[in-house]
């Protein structure tokens, strides 16, 4: 999932026509974009079993802010927090970081790949809804409602007791992709107060806070002991933190740049569809009805939710009566 996937930050980044560089460049880095993310819940998947989820969660951690670093460094960047960025990263890494890439470890070793990214990619729905309690200019309109209703109705048919039931889908594994969402959606809602968000300098801040103190949490209570597992997939770690979360990044940053919210989100649709395709044709895991009906369910309510359009604000005169009366609405 996009690190930083947020509105406020899609927003303030600037845009060029993408008529202008050619659909066919921008669809391509796209679809390459999606299938790496995707590629990130197969290469975790192989390793889980081997590495615990906290493990697990500090090398990928470390990997991708050591090459977001060196990718900011050759952008004549420094990589050292300035001012709020303390806090910001800090924040960061724990809801978008730590906690959700630690509960998709967990997941991984409970439920299929398939599955994981689509619960995950609901995490859109609980920002529509946490938002429309936090922000005036963020009300569910009754389409952007419609569309929550509709990709809520896809979690309940997967945490509804006939799928808890079932052999194939762990309840834990799903209440923990389920727990990921709620937290990349408080993480995205955090990102929206930032003032003017630099998002690469995010990205690198997030996983920088989410590798070290993971990594200090493994050696404190395990000890080097804890990451004896890594020996044995060098080679996937490696590619995990290249090619599942360094490279999508700076792909991503640049589609939004190019093409600007709208079709960036797009990302968000493909990488359950991907997921479940490379999961079907390399490691075996063929979805069950009930999933892939659950999975249409939440992937149409996040399209429906991100292209309704928001609720307007409140006229002026409205605004300044309410400001007057604190306890109307």
């Amino acid at each position: 999932m996009p690190p930083i996937a947020t509105q406020r930050v899609q927003e303030i980044m600037p845009t060029t026509n993408p008529e202008s560089r050619g659909y066919a460049p921008l669809l391509a880095q796209m679809l390459a974009c999606s299938c790496l993310w995707a590629g990130a819940f197969l290469l975790m998947k192989l390793v889980a079993s081997d590495l615990s989820p906290l493990a697990l969660t500090a090398v990928r951690g470390i990997m991708g802010s050591l090459l977001l670093g060196a990718w900011l460094l050759v952008r004549g960047q420094g990589i050292v927090p300035r001012g709020r960025e303390w806090g910001d990263w800090i924040v960061l890494g724990l809801l978008q970081g730590v906690v959700p890439n630690a509960l998709t470890a967990f997941a991984l070793t409970q439920i299929t790949a398939g599955l994981t990214a689509m619960i995950q990619a609901s995490a859109p729905l609980m920002v529509a809804v946490l938002a429309h309690a936090l922000f005036a200019d963020e009300r569910l309109t009754p389409r952007r409602g419609g569309g929550v209703l509709v990709g809520f109705s896809g979690m309940v048919i997967l945490l509804g007791p006939a799928a808890l039931s079932d052999a194939s889908a762990s309840r834990l594994g799903v209440l923990a992709m389920a727990a990921s969402a709620v937290s990349y959606a408080f993480g995205n809602l955090y990102v929206r107060t930032i003032t003017a968000p630099q998002p690469l300098r995010l990205a690198f801040g997030q996983q920088a806070f989410s590798g070290v103190p993971a990594v200090a949490a493994v050696l404190l209570h395990i000890g080097p002991s804890g990451f004896a597992g890594a020996s044995d997939h060098v080679l996937t770690l490696a590619l995990l933190g290249a090619f599942g979360t360094a490279l999508p990044i700076v792909l991503y940053m640049n589609i939004l740049r190019l093409a600007g919210p709208t079709l960036g989100s797009m990302n968000g649709y493909l990488v359950p569809i991907w997921t479940i395709a490379l999961g079907v044709a390399l490691l075996g895991e063929v979805p069950t009805p009930q999933e892939i009906l659950a999975g249409g369910l939440i992937i149409a309510g996040v399209a429906i939710v991100s292209s309704a359009r928001r609720a307007r604000p409140p006229e002026p005169e409205n605004a300044l009566t309410a400001a007057k009366n604190p306890h109307s609405g």
